[in-house]
């Protein structure tokens, strides 16, 4: 197996070592140095994240679940009913319920864009992990076509010594022919 980067670049991704990219580069490396190239993406994100990064993250996974709907549902009702029911009384937020639309508008203004963040760095995650995806796949195929050529040499090499066998064998069959063609002269 050749034993440099180069040679590699040339040989199985076709392209001069110049023309290769920092990941490509850094598979072909891994593959020389016979050294994994997987991680776990999650570990590495997670120990970046800051805290507000982490507040957002469970703020979207909180407010985009049936348990923050169905409690919401239930706020409400609770409030719908409770302000109709108190309207007999002294209400503190009458129908058209000005204070609860208040607040309404308030947490859709403040999830929003924390959703959103939170969308950002998904996609950001999902982008670190396609190109994870890539070059752990360049570095399998890498390794099967390294794998061919070592089955290819083996058989060719399994076949010149085949090959030989056949005409020692010919050569002794030859000569064991002429002996018994001798033989039968006499």
């Amino acid at each position: 197996m050749n034993k440099t980067v180069e040679d590699l670049a040339n040989r199985w991704l076709k392209r001069r070592p110049d023309a290769l990219s920092k990941l490509e580069s850094r598979v072909l490396q891994s593959t020389l140095e016979r050294t994994t190239i997987s991680k776990d993406t999650n570990k590495a994100i997670a120990f970046h994240q800051t805290f507000g990064d982490r507040v957002a993250d469970t703020i979207a996974r909180t407010g985009g679940s049936w348990s923050f709907i169905l409690g919401f549902i239930a706020f409400l009702i609770l409030w719908t009913a409770g302000n109709v029911w108190l309207l007999t009384r002294n209400a503190f937020d009458p129908y058209p319920f000005i204070f609860l639309n208040l607040i309404l508008s308030m947490v859709a203004a403040l999830q929003a864009p924390v959703i959103m963040m939170s969308q950002n760095r998904q996609t950001e995650r999902d982008r670190i992990d396609a190109a994870h995806d890539y070059e752990v796949n360049l570095k399998a195929e890498i390794e099967i076509m390294a794998l061919h050529e070592k089955l290819d040499e083996l058989r060719h090499s399994e076949i010149i010594g085949l090959r030989d066998e056949i005409l020692r064998l010919a050569e002794q069959v030859k000569r064991i022919d002429e002996k018994l063609s001798a033989r039968q002269a006499s």
